[in-house]
């Protein structure tokens, strides 16, 4: 069968959107942002955050690696604010994360975006209300931009404790929140709660796993 060629070309047009379309299905698909680590990797990433700013007169983070590096800090001038900001090292904004009240006082939402970028999020991240929901163990649950009614990820655990796990959709681990220890001649002495470790398995973004972090401090602490 012959095809005119103005045919072809709106043939190839529609295809081309068809494409462009599907490559959006699936890039909605993936967030919140998952950034594979570099190829090959298969040691988990373990952070050191410690619950205090650098800056003077400043409530906020420090986060370092194994290697003692800097590799993320907050710098929050209020208590609770309705804004917190992941920066990197530099102090240039890694992600941002928004806080939207909820009516009747039920708890609040919290927007991420990377950068410093207000348009367009990359996910939801919601506190669990046990009023309204049944499981004890979960501590809030993240919502992709385009599947809001599916958790793409839940947080286990109990903050407060320093003893929480993310689970993807199939209930794999992909981040953990533990006490951090020391052993001291056979003795294991804890940091308190001040000081504790991010665990972080390979696949999944160490940023994405911190800003986790800070918006359940601000739900529990």
């Amino acid at each position: 069968m012959r095809v005119f060629p103005r045919l072809r070309s709106l043939s190839r047009a529609v295809h081309q959107e068809q494409v462009e379309q599907e490559k959006e299905r699936n890039n909605n698909d993936e967030y919140p942002v998952i950034k594979i680590q570099e190829e090959g990797t298969l040691k988990s990433t373990c952070l050191t955050v410690w619950r205090k700013s650098l800056v003077m007169n400043c409530k906020g983070f420090t986060v370092i690696d194994s290697h003692g590096n800097l590799v993320y800090r907050v710098d929050n001038y209020i208590h609770n604010p309705n804004e917190v900001v992941l920066m990197d090292a530099s102090g240039n904004s890694v992600l941002t994360m928004c806080r939207r009240s909820k009516k009747l006082g039920f708890g609040h939402s919290w927007y991420v975006y990377e950068g410093e970028g207000r348009e367009s999020p990359i996910c939801c991240v919601k506190k669990h209300v046990s009023i309204l929901q049944g499981n004890p163990k979960v501590q809030a649950y993240v919502y992709r931009r385009h599947k809001p009614c599916v958790a793409a990820f839940t947080v286990e655990g109990s903050y407060a404790q320093r003893t929480c796990k993310v689970l993807d959709e199939c209930g794999s681990e992909v981040a953990q929140i533990k006490r951090k220890e020391a052993n001291t001649k056979n003795v294991n002495v804890s940091f308190g709660m001040d000081i504790f470790q991010l665990l972080v398995h390979p696949g999944f973004d160490p940023a994405f796993a911190m800003a986790l972090v800070l918006l359940l401090d601000q739900m529990f602490s």
